[in-house]
């Protein structure tokens, strides 16, 4: 009884710290080959972990604020070009200009009011710009505790698999499969799921760019963000975007965004998934979804890869103790 307690307090100190755990962890497994590269060369744990630390901070931590600051001006500045858009005037003239379309169109318009719309998007994406001011401090010392983790993570990584194989009721054997698991999971869910969603968005939001639509950036983002997700994916914001510009007219656009979207944006996922993930998910569909989408309610961000890790871990553990039930049931006469 005084164990679970114990592990239950212990359990609620690290809560405040899950995030930072979690994606230090995470970086620990991705970036451990190029450490052990370094390490070969400094001689040093403690000099090749800070190096390692260095080259990941560089590789992460750019490219990410430079997409934060581009997609809040993309946001603003989107919103400001989509607004006349969809004033009453411009309304009234593509209701005049589709009028096959027109009962449905003007139900849409009575119910729902697209420059309040935009004005309540505008005001939101100037208040979460305030907040990621106001809130820079928190991020940043999320960020530091990150790497702080990850560099003792890269350093001691021998240390804590030593301590894990003495205090885990779990032999060589069993602790080295669900090692091997953990790490498939996470490798399967940074380059097969997220890195997969980065490249669609980044083509998706490119044809935008080049065709002209307004804030491309921003819908490359929520096209990535929702080729995460299981059963959706990019094609939730292109489909629309294509059938806007057929009934605007511009039907070589409209045809030249549903091809590039079916056949390039598509097929990435088909494609390129396989060769970066191979067979190391092991996971049917309907599961990845509960671990990704249950994740991300339950524990935000980080759920994205802790999700999928801890359903891998369990289901692996789960096989274990089958395969002990079975031998014992075999040993007893």
């Amino acid at each position: 009884m005084v164990v679970v307690f114990g592990i239950a307090i212990c359990a609620l100190m690290a809560k405040p710290f899950l995030g930072a755990l979690v994606w230090s962890t995470t970086l620990a497994v991705l970036f451990a080959p190029l450490d052990a590269v370094i390490g070969r060369r400094l001689k040093s744990r403690g000099l090749s972990a800070l190096a390692t630390v260095a080259v990941t901070a560089g590789i992460v931590v750019v490219p990410a604020i430079l997409v934060v600051a581009t997609l809040l001006n993309e946001a603003v500045r989107g919103a400001a070009l989509v607004a006349p858009m969809l004033d009453t005037e411009s309304w009234t003239r593509f209701m005049g200009e589709h009028r096959w379309l027109a009962p449905a169109l003007q139900w849409i318009h009575d119910k729902i009011d697209f420059s309040d719309l935009i004005r309540t998007a505008s005001s939101a994406v100037a208040t979460w710009s305030g907040d990621i001011v106001r809130d820079s401090f928190s991020g940043m010392a999320n960020l530091l505790l990150t790497f702080y983790f990850l560099f003792y993570l890269l350093r001691d990584r021998e240390r804590i698999a030593e301590s894990m194989r003495l205090h885990l009721p779990l032999t060589d054997a069993e602790l080295s499969e669900v090692g091997r698991r953990a790490t498939d999971t996470i490798f399967a869910t940074v380059f097969g799921t997220v890195a997969v969603a980065a490249l669609q968005g980044g083509l998706g939001g490119l044809m935008f760019w080049w065709l002209g639509l307004p804030a491309p950036v921003l819908w490359g983002v929520l096209m990535a963000l929702l080729a995460i997700v299981p059963f959706l994916g990019a094609f939730v914001i292109w489909a629309p975007a294509a059938a806007f510009l057929a009934l605007s007219g511009a039907y070589t656009s409209a045809v030249v965004l549903a091809i590039w979207g079916t056949v390039v944006v598509g097929l990435v996922d088909n494609l390129v998934y396989p060769i970066l993930v191979g067979n190391k998910l092991r996971m049917h569909t309907m599961l990845s979804f509960i671990a990704v989408v249950g994740g991300l309610i339950l524990l935000g961000t980080s759920g994205v890869v802790l999700g999928p890790l801890v359903l891998a871990v369990t289901l692996t553990l789960v096989q274990i103790w089958r395969r002990r039930g079975v031998t014992a049931n075999e040993a007893a006469p």
